[in-house]
């Protein structure tokens, strides 16, 4: 072989490959990849091992910089500029788009309809081919030229005698003496006022007080071949007279025996406005169907189809209580049960001018003294008698009522905090005139299939790809709607194939899930058929169930088979087993981690021995079956739940024990749980404000006294919040320091080792270690603080040691390190020990919130809630918090949810994980599908009595892990 030969094949081998040498970003240890290209690769490993330092933070940032780096500086300026990843080289990569879990919309005007672009297909549709009708009579409206009418009229018999007439006044009061004389001026003869006949050379007198409609006469004419020039010149002059409106008055023919047969109108309109109501819409266009636009949002709500409202039931939370116990709690309204307030003494006055007590309990009032107190209803002028600190007085007032009082009182307050307060007390209501659907009246009465626009996108992803498969259109539409037809409907498959059937397009984003908004950005990718792309994705089998993971893996395979590179950090077993590559980092998490530990197919990880995600996969460690299903020692019920798709359903849920609420994704776990359980016991128990999903009432929380939720939400918005302050560690810390003899000498207290607060901290950063430095062409730069080095407190206080480690020493130690160093002070051991306990060894103690990622979040709150001192009746809620979770994580997780409901606490999770399913006390599987095709409790009992149920999905899937 020649040396050009073989340099060139050893260059085409290359090209297979995207090739990354020296990573070293975040944890990574200098390590070398290939990743091969045109193939679906997964990264697996530990949480906090270093999966998403490699594909997004390295492979991703660098193919985003190189794109910028092909724009002129003037774009860039504008775009911002990735800062290079810490990398020595990578080659063969190609552009790179991430779709990740962290990029949803949180716009309330984003919906799934908007993000998928299928809504701006549907615009288009509707704007060609829709049918408008009136918004007020629901008649067909449709704009016809002169020569159109004319050719209508000419259908008539032979000889048949009719009048033109332009409706000029219809229903409106007046004498309309001008007009009257105007069309007298005119020419005309005749004219129709209220159905009788009159010539205009009579005195014509109107009553002013009554509505009236007044048709002039332009021309009476018979049918017949001639008349066609004449009847067009009438048509126009009566479409001129009546801004576009027109008449014909058929006139009765006479029957043999003498009788008139009554006259028929035949309406008409050269635009779109309906001639029966005089009602006229704008020329239809894509925008008039946008509800982020003005041309089609519905003015009462610019578009978002709710309004925030102050709710009675969040003002007046037990009505079981009188206004002189407290009822009332709204702000402002609170010390209305004090004798001395104004508040106390206008409700004093209202109770002496219409009756009733301030002491009878809130729901025994009558409806009338109900609409009263809260809108104001039927309210007259009361005399209020009020002795204050500037004297006495007697003030005339008519009461407005407690909504419209606190209304104005949350427009006229400039405070945000007093605006926050308020909106508690405030609930998302639908807007009154739109009833929710966010768009005019007008672009509501255009239909397609007999549907408008907005009863499309209501419908369930399934039933709208039935519906537009089975539409029928004319000839016409067809021609006009065809190719945006299969575009609609080819983008609605993509979103069946990602397992999410169940959604409607009219859902707002903000109500996603990040794995289901994570499947709508891949369903979008799908339909958009980039070749030569790398696609890199975060678990994108989250809030999955395992029916809907083989329609997930396809999509995948089929975003490889166009052309692309597909690099998924995923920890389920399926599309591990799937995926052509599987990338292993490791092997501990942290510090610990960073390494590639195995990579090849699945098989090759299985049989290397120091990779934790073979010995799972391949068996070697498994989570164990408990050997005990503890018994319930009560139940919780829920009556009659109706939220969102749930069918009016009664639900039991254990107490004392570990129940998982599982189901397809849809089935009702979020509005069961969520919705109705939490917020209902959250308002009861925690005294919360907020509102419950429609239910009747609950039984059996009066064994219960909180219950928490523990999402996976961050433990704080800014750098300064970190897991010791969240933990409460900080403040034993603090305290330590202040108890030295070096603090003491000086007289520093523990408020010195704070960097919240001025004293101890560095001011030239504020406590925070680092200073952001504005960039014009490039991205913001964040350098560690001059004056402290990024050890965030000023020399005097790091001066200050225990055990020969200064506050930011101790700081910066990772959880491990702390065990060992608190080894001897019990009350700090306690609490970084359970850290240790759920798998965060690895994490500093001082680390930025910002930087952890939800699992991690997740896991400091239960090891929050592990050191503290159990009561046995607080009910723990998790939704899926084997998100972003590896086999040994979920291992040790199953171990913390049953350590958490010991003791007697309740603990109920929805989960799809069936590793953790396996391992619960008590299952409630919901279904059988999703959406429309949900909302039902499918089965209950033990995982093994589930497991024998055949309509259970969950149970068929459950066998396999309990070797059944």
């Amino acid at each position: 072989m020649k040396d050009d030969d073989y340099f060139n094949a050893s260059r085409n081998i290359d090209r297979k490959y995207i090739t990354i040498e020296g990573a070293r970003e975040n944890n990574l240890k200098n390590i070398n990849v290939k990743i091969p290209r045109e193939k679906f690769v997964v990264v697996t490993g530990l949480s906090g091992s270093g999966k998403s330092s490699l594909a997004f933070d390295t492979i991703y940032a660098e193919g985003q910089r190189r794109y910028m780096e092909s724009l002129s500086s003037y774009a860039r300026q504008f775009l911002g500029q990735a800062e290079k990843p810490d990398v020595d080289k990578i080659e063969g990569l190609s552009p790179a788009i991430s779709i990740d879990q962290k990029s949803t919309n949180r716009n309330p005007r984003s919906t799934v309809g908007t993000v998928t672009e299928i809504y701006d297909y549907f615009r288009l549709l509707y704007a060609r081919v829709g049918i408008p009708h009136c918004p007020n009579c629901g008649k067909v409206i449709s704009r016809q030229t002169v020569d159109q009418m004319v050719d209508e009229i000419m259908k008539l018999p032979e000889r048949t005698k009719f009048m033109v007439l332009a409706p000029v006044v219809r229903g409106r009061k007046g004498e309309h003496v001008k007009l009257l004389e105007k069309a007298k001026k005119s020419g005309f003869v005749r004219v129709v006022v209220d159905g009788s006949m009159y010539e205009l050379s009579e005195e014509i007198k109107l009553d002013k007080n009554k509505k009236h409609s007044i048709d002039i006469v332009v021309d009476r004419l018979v049918v017949r071949q001639d008349v066609e020039r004449r009847l067009t010149d009438s048509i126009e002059t009566a479409l001129q007279l009546a801004e576009g409106l027109m008449k014909i008055e058929v006139i009765g023919e006479r029957e043999e025996n003498g009788v008139q047969k009554e006259n028929t109108i035949i309406n008409f309109s050269d635009s779109f406005s309906c001639p029966d109501c005089g009602i006229s819409i704008d020329e239809i266009e894509p925008r008039s169907f946008s509800f982020n636009n003005p041309f089609g949002a519905c003015p009462t709500c610019a578009g978002l189809g709710f309004k925030m409202e102050f709710d009675p039931d969040l003002m007046i939370p037990d009505q079981s209580l009188s206004i002189n116990d407290g009822a009332i709690v709204v702000l402002g309204w609170q010390s209305c049960n004090d004798g001395k307030s104004y508040s106390n003494a206008i409700l004093r006055a209202l109770s002496a001018e219409y009756g009733f007590s301030l002491d009878t309990p809130f729901q025994d009032y009558p409806q009338d003294i109900k609409d009263l107190l809260l809108y104001g209803k039927n309210s007259r002028p009361v005399k209020v008698h009020y002795k204050g600190q500037r004297g006495e007085g007697v003030y005339d007032i008519t009461f407005e009522g407690l909504i419209k009082s606190v209304a104005r009182r949350y427009r006229e307050t400039s405070a945000e905090s007093t605006k926050a307060e308020y909106e508690t007390f405030m609930t998302v209501t639908p807007c009154e005139v739109c009833g929710g659907k966010r768009l005019k009246p007008t672009a509501l009465a255009v239909t397609v299939g007999d549907k408008n626009i907005a009863e499309l996108t209501e419908l369930p992803i399934t039933e709208l790809a039935k519906f537009m498969k089975d539409l029928e259109l004319t000839d016409r539409q067809k021609m006009i709607g065809a190719a945006i037809l299969k575009e609609i409907r080819s983008r609605l498959h993509f979103l069946i194939d990602v397992g999410l059937d169940y959604l409607c397009l009219s859902r707002g984003t903000s109500t996603l899930s990040g794995g289901e908004a994570q499947r709508i950005r891949l369903a979008t990718q799908i339909g958009s058929g980039l070749v030569g792309v790398a696609y890199i994705l975060d678990e994108p089998s989250i809030g999955l169930h395992q029916r809907d993971n083989d329609k997930l893996i396809a999509a995948l395979k089929n975003l490889r088979d166009l052309g692309n590179t597909l690099i998924v950090v995923e920890h389920d077993e399926d599309t591990m087993r799937a995926a052509d590559h599987i990338i292993d980092i490791g092997p501990g998490a942290g510090a610990n981690g960073g390494y590639v530990v195995a990579e090849g197919t699945a098989e090759d990880i299985m049989k290397c021995e120091n990779s934790i995600t073979g010995d799972y996969l391949s068996g070697r460690k498994k989570i164990e079956v408990p050997d005990v299903r503890r018994k319930p020692t009560g139940w919780l019920t829920v009556k009659n739940a109706y939220e969102n798709n749930l069918k009016h359903i009664d639900v039991d849920i254990p107490l004392g024990i570990m129940t998982c609420v599982t189901g397809v994704s849809g089935s009702g776990k979020s509005s069961l749980v969520n919705e109705i359980l939490y917020k209902k016991l959250a308002r009861r128990l925690n005294k919360s404000r907020i509102k419950a999903g429609k239910h009747d009432h609950i039984i059996g929380y009066d064994a219960l006294d909180k219950i928490i939720n523990i999402d996976q939400s961050p433990i704080g918005r800014t750098p300064r919040s970190n897991p010791a302050t969240y933990t409460g560690t900080f403040d034993l810390i603090r305290d330590l320091f202040a108890g030295t003899k070096d603090a003491k000498a000086r007289g520093y207290g523990k408020g010195r080792f704070s960097f919240n607060v001025s004293g101890g901290r560095c001011e030239a950063c504020r406590g925070d270690g680092i200073i952001k430095i504005e960039m014009h062409f490039l991205p913001d730069i964040y350098v560690p603080c001059e004056v402290c080095g990024g050890k965030r407190y000023n020399r005097e206080t790091l001066e200050v040691k225990y055990k020969g480690k200064s506050i930011n020493e101790v700081l910066d130690m990772t959880v491990d390190e702390a065990c060992e160093f608190f080894a001897n002070v019990p009350r700090i051991l306690k609490k970084i020990e359970t850290l240790r306990d759920v798998g965060l060894g690895y994490i500093k103690l001082g680390q930025p919130s910002t930087t952890l990622s939800g699992g991690e979040a997740q896991r400091i709150k239960l090891a929050t809630e592990l050191s503290r001192r159990g009561t046995g009746k607080t009910i723990y809620v998790l939704d899926e918090p084997t998100t972003g979770l590896h086999f040994a994580d979920v291992h040790r997780l199953v171990d913390i949810l049953r350590r958490l409901s010991e003791g007697g606490n309740t603990v109920v999770v929805i989960e799809h994980n069936l590793d953790v399913i396996k391992t619960a006390d008590y299952i409630i599987d919901m279904g059988p599908e999703g959406g429309a095709g949900g909302g039902t409790v499918i089965a209950r009992g033990t995982p093994e009595e589930v497991a024998k149920i055949p309509q259970s999905y969950t149970g068929q899937y459950l066998k396999r892990y309990l070797d059944m």
